[in-house]
């Protein structure tokens, strides 16, 4: 008799991912139970005629996410904590279709986390263990970040988005809304320019800093008559956040132009850039006019959210500034996280994920597309972890509802506007495995259908 009720076929996709997906259905439909020890991986591949490798990954991804854990010398057992559906009770517990909320775990699929392949969880724990034997530094470190990580990144930089920085321009930053906060610490009093809809993270961290913020159209050219009386204007043009346009080279140079007739700061939050699968990346806007550009990186879209990691060049004129500041407050990235991620750099892992998630997402957005287009109109090209539908608010509504009920949530376009009337959803399929995406598409679409169908008199 099997262990599991597992099946995995060669030649689908990838048996890692077979095996993480079905486990991890198991859990949350409740045929495992919380508490439930798990076959060890060399009975398990041996059952299933894979590789052991192939079940230790699997299991690694799933301690990763919280379904598994590992007892020292007990073995791996399904999670506590892994928020398990219930099995019904009896007679009395509610039917399944009758539920209005879901019963397990919710599957988000936000427009920020990744899709990161298990097979390179290797590389991973290597970066983590040379962390553990190097020495760390005995006080505060250089305010900027460790220098071997400026030099990497600056290389990336300059390989990858054709912006050529020194080093001693660059500096570390706990992430794209840190880096942001520390450049408007620099940046002469005004109000603060953000796209409409837009990054909410973007438009907090300026009224924190005690900006007023003024709303710019993300569909609309931004000239003189927009950046006048602005100190910044923040904005993501290779992939706008959320509506996923382009900016133009025309577009880019009237932006270029009216910031250097304002004196306003451009900050550009290149997000998501080496994610574009249709061509190749559009060059970074700070390529153009290093003078009146900032540059904002950040590893939550190739690595994790979570390791908080990012990178700022400030025009050449703000960067005293921003130093000051970070050597007063202390306000550095955390030296094992800088150190780790450099290791990642140097042993390729950031080029292999980047690669192996541009696969993926490249196979994912055609049916995200093909679900959703006969229902709504895509907001914008075919790039990144996630894509925008514009379509009626009711109907958003209803097609977010069914998926609720389901497990998965998705967000609203409505809830990234402050005065813009666009409306539709943001689908992210970077965090999911396919089996989710595809359970969620279904969802989407029934709640779609129905809020369409005639009513009945």
């Amino acid at each position: 008799m099997p262990t599991l009720p597992l099946t995995l076929q060669r030649g689908a996709a990838p048996l890692t991912a077979q095996l993480a997906d079905q486990v991890r259905e198991l859990c949350a439909s409740g045929a495992l139970s919380a508490g439930h020890r798990m076959p060890s991986t060399r009975a398990l591949a041996a059952e299933l005629g894979v590789s052991r490798s192939v079940v230790e990954q699997a299991y690694d991804q799933l301690v990763a996410e919280a379904w598994l854990e590992g007892r020292r010398g007990a073995g791996t057992f399904v999670a506590a904590t892994a928020g398990i559906r219930p099995r019904s009770s009896g007679p009395g517990a509610p039917p399944r279709s009758a539920r209005t909320a879901p019963a397990g775990p919710v599957v988000r699929l936000d427009a920020g986390t990744p899709w990161i392949d298990p097979r390179h969880a290797a590389g991973w724990r290597r970066a983590w263990r040379e962390v553990s034997t190097a020495t760390a530094p005995r006080g505060y470190d250089d305010p900027r970040g460790l220098p071997a990580l400026r030099v990497a990144l600056a290389d990336r930089l300059a390989r990858t988005r054709g912006l050529v920085v020194d080093p001693e321009e660059l500096v570390v930053t706990c992430g794209t809304t840190d880096g942001l906060r520390h450049l408007l610490g620099a940046v002469p009093p005004g109000p603060v320019g953000v796209e409409d809809p837009g990054y909410r993270a973007a438009v907090e961290t300026a009224r924190a800093q005690g900006r007023p913020v003024r709303d710019l159209p993300a569909t609309l050219p931004l000239g003189e008559e927009q950046l006048h009386g602005l100190s910044a204007v923040y904005t993501t043009p290779a992939h706008q956040h959320p509506l996923g346009r382009v900016m133009g080279a025309a577009e880019r140079t009237t932006l270029l132009g009216a910031a250097a007739t304002t004196g306003a700061v451009v900050v550009e939050d290149d997000y998501d850039s080496e994610f574009r699968y249709d061509v190749a990346p559009v060059p970074a806007l700070a390529a153009l006019d290093r003078e009146h550009v900032a540059y904002l990186g950040t590893a939550a879209k190739s690595v994790a959210p979570s390791l908080r990691l990012g990178w700022l060049v400030p025009p050449p004129a703000l960067g005293p500034a921003v130093e000051r500041r970070r050597a007063i407050t202390h306000d550095a990235a955390p030296w094992p996280v800088q150190r780790a991620f450099l290791a990642l750099l140097r042993e390729g892992y950031l080029d292999r994920v980047v690669r192996s998630a541009r696969r993926v997402y490249a196979e994912r957005a055609p049916r995200v597309a093909a679900a959703l287009a006969p229902h709504a109109e895509a907001a914008g090209p075919s790039a990144g972890m996630y894509s925008t539908w514009l379509m009626p608010h009711d109907r958003a509504v209803a097609a977010r509802e069914s998926a609720l009920a389901g497990g998965y949530q998705v967000n609203l376009l409505a809830d990234y506007c402050r005065s813009s009337p666009l409306t539709g959803l943001v689908v992210g399929f970077g965090g999911v495995t396919d089996t989710e995406l595809d359970t969620a598409l279904a969802l989407l679409v029934r709640g779609l259908e129905q809020a369409q169908a005639p009513k009945s008199r």
